[in-house]
């Protein structure tokens, strides 16, 4: 056998071993370092700074409405502050008398919890607890005796005891200037940081304009369209964010007053502000809000049945809300993962106590934004959001890979919902193949590996023998237009299928009415006959017969052994043709000795090759026709059998 009809083996490669990080990832560590360690010690500036950014963006909306009705820009601003301090004033004032009402009646709650716990001390609590104490009482004699025994070993039997003294502690005068920091500190501080964020929002809404100018010169001024992209995705996730948020945890919190009502426990909105409040905390603080009324049905009810039902609203109102009614409403607005969520809540926790609880998921909405958007910062949106983190190709070589052909075909089942199979074949097999071949010739893919991607690949072409070539009715869409696509999964096209039907077998001429008119060939890489397969398989869906002959059917020793008869049409097929195509004039040198009407068509899978675009070489190589998709190829094949349909007639 000729050496340029030998399937190229090459030497295995070395494969570099992994990088040390350099000056670069150690300076980002570092930077990493110091900035969590900024915003730790630095919490006391940062937090009102972040709570007015993140307030202005809820009052946005609220200023623009106003700005249209010809309010004008300083009016507005001042009314939306003040709408928000109102708010802020009347909830505060309500929990404020909703808890002075409370502590009125904390009397005869202690009294009937008291009556609870005696009750429960008569009954199997009260036997659980004496035998604890009597275990307590015999551990504690038993200590004593060991002491004793301890003690008398040192000192001796005429040891002395030394006498206990009688220490007495007395506290220092408190000044009149310390009560009142005692007294007024508690109050002073959260009115004066909520001065700080109502003159910080103010100033932010005013100079709203100018200050978007200036991020976009800081961020990147020389990429315009990405950095408005970016900056508008991060503002419109953060305002169906808090404004989805905040409609959803009012609905909550109403939906617990009224059933606390129901149930009869008092201070109804006490109980329902201060849940839709701690609702904010993602994931846990529903819960969390569950715990003061739970009390307080215990201590109204001198029964049970007020602290079950109390459980149970909490119990059913909470997984409706998270798991059916908000995805129903707004979905993945914020583009997270749920692990991303308690980690990030769990973060900001630790840094900013309670506020920081409820800040986690808008700081980290904007992390996922600037690894959307950032190459250098993809891995944020590879760790935090919620978009799947390999390509459709990626996947596809790496199941492949693993010799796991049903999770192939789900994954391709899953993008046929919005896409023809001549799409995915194209867009996202061949290219996987491709991968897989370029890893083969660096050496990083074992024979067995590449028997798996082998016998993965015709499973992979069989399962799908009758499913049509067609566009999909558009209903299941593989992601949501209207959101900005992550780096993985940009620039991922999605062609249209073969368009028209296939002809009927009395419309072609009598050269290609046969069983196979078109003979499919493989190129002599690795993976050249899966390729053909996939191209057979198309053009058969669209009315032409075809079959599939290996590269070594065609070497110089056994062409002369090749079938041609019925014949009208030959394709090869190449993922990869190394740069040099010399190897594929020879292919067709002898493919024209043997059949010399027959039009060749070469199909080249990799995008870019110079055969496609220079015509020179082009000729040079002598195929009459060179496509780059087995869309193309099977439209190229449609025409060929159409022209010599009219051939005929104008016979």
């Amino acid at each position: 056998m000729h050496t340029d009809d030998a399937v190229a083996v090459r030497p295995p490669a070395q494969v570099p071993p992994p990088l040390v990080p350099g000056f670069r990832g150690l300076l980002t560590l570092a930077v990493g370092v110091v900035l969590v360690a900024a915003l730790y010690f630095g919490r006391e500036v940062f937090i009102p700074l972040v709570l007015a950014v993140l307030l202005s963006f809820v009052l946005g909306p609220v200023v623009n409405l106003l700005r249209r009705i010809k309010l004008g820009r300083v009016p507005s601003v001042i009314v939306a502050v003040l709408l928000a301090l109102a708010v802020i004033g009347g909830i505060g004032a309500l929990i404020g008398t909703q808890v002075a009402g409370l502590a009125g009646n904390l009397p005869q709650y202690q009294a009937t919890v008291h009556k609870k716990f005696a009750g429960l001390q008569q009954g199997w609590l009260g036997e659980a607890n004496r035998v604890l104490q009597k275990f307590n009482h015999q551990v504690h004699d038993a200590t004593q005796k060991a002491d004793a025994a301890g003690t008398a070993a040192v000192t001796g039997p005429a040891g002395d005891t030394p006498k206990a003294q009688l220490v007495r502690v007395q506290e220092p005068e408190v000044s009149p200037l310390t009560l009142a920091r005692n007294v007024l500190g508690p109050i002073v501080e959260p009115l004066t940081t909520i001065g700080i964020v109502l003159v910080v929002v103010v100033f932010l809404l005013l100079q709203r304009e100018d200050l978007r100018n200036r991020m976009i010169r800081l961020l990147g001024s020389s990429d315009l369209h990405r950095t408005t992209v970016a900056m508008d995705d991060a503002a419109g996730r953060l305002g169906t964010y808090f404004l989805a948020q905040l409609g959803m945890n009012a609905a909550f919190g109403f939906i617990i007053g009224v059933g606390l009502w129901l149930i009869g426990v008092p201070n109804l909105l006490l109980w329902g502000v201060f849940s839709a409040l701690m609702r904010f905390v993602p994931y846990i603080g529903a819960f969390i809000s569950a715990l003061l009324p739970l009390a307080l049905a215990a201590a109204v009810d001198p029964g049970w049945g007020m602290v079950i039902a109390t459980a149970a609203l909490f119990l059913v109102a909470e997984p409706l809300f998270g798991h059916v009614i908000e995805p129903l409403l707004y979905g993945h607005s914020t583009g997270l993962s749920p692990f991303a969520v308690v980690v990030s809540t769990l973060f900001w926790g630790f840094l900013w106590g309670p506020i920081g609880l409820i800040l986690a998921t808008p700081f980290t909405v904007c992390l996922v934004v600037l690894g959307r958007h950032v190459e250098s910062l993809e891995f944020l949106d590879v760790l935090l959001g919620d978009r799947p983190p390999l390509t459709p190709i990626e996947n596809f070589y790496q199941r492949m890979l693993a010799g796991d052909p049903d999770e192939v075909r789900d994954l391709a089942e899953a993008m046929l919902k919005e896409r023809s199979l001549s799409s995915y074949y194209d867009e996202v097999a061949l290219k996987g193949l491709q991968l897989a071949a370029n890893d083969f010739g660096r050496g990083v893919v074992t024979p067995a590996q590449l028997e798996n991607i082998r016998a993965s690949s015709r499973s992979l072409v069989a399962d799908f023998e009758t499913h049509p070539d067609i566009e999909p009715d558009g209903e299941a869409k593989a992601f949501n237009p209207k959101e900005t696509p992550s780096l993985a999964e940009r620039a991922h096209p999605k062609n249209e299928a073969v368009p028209g039907h296939a002809p009927s077998p009395e419309a072609l001429p009598e050269a290609w009415r046969g069983e196979a008119p078109v003979l499919c060939v493989a190129g002599r890489g690795p993976l050249d006959e899966a390729s053909s397969a996939m191209l057979a398989q198309l053009l058969r869906k669209h009315g032409l017969g075809a079959r599939v002959a290996d590269h070594d059917a065609v070497s110089r020793d056994r062409i002369r052994d090749l079938d041609l008869n019925g014949v009208a049409m030959v394709c090869i097929s190449y993922l990869d043709i190394t740069g040099n195509p010399a190897h594929l004039r020879y292919l067709l040198e002898r493919l024209r000795r043997r059949a010399p009407n027959v039009p060749v068509l070469v199909g080249l899978w990799p995008v870019g090759e110079k055969i496609l675009t220079d015509a020179a070489i082009g000729r040079q190589v002598g195929a009459d026709v060179y496509v780059s998709s087995l869309r193309d190829a099977v439209e190229a094949c449609l025409k060929a059998a159409r022209g010599e349909a009219d051939r005929e007639l104008a016979a």
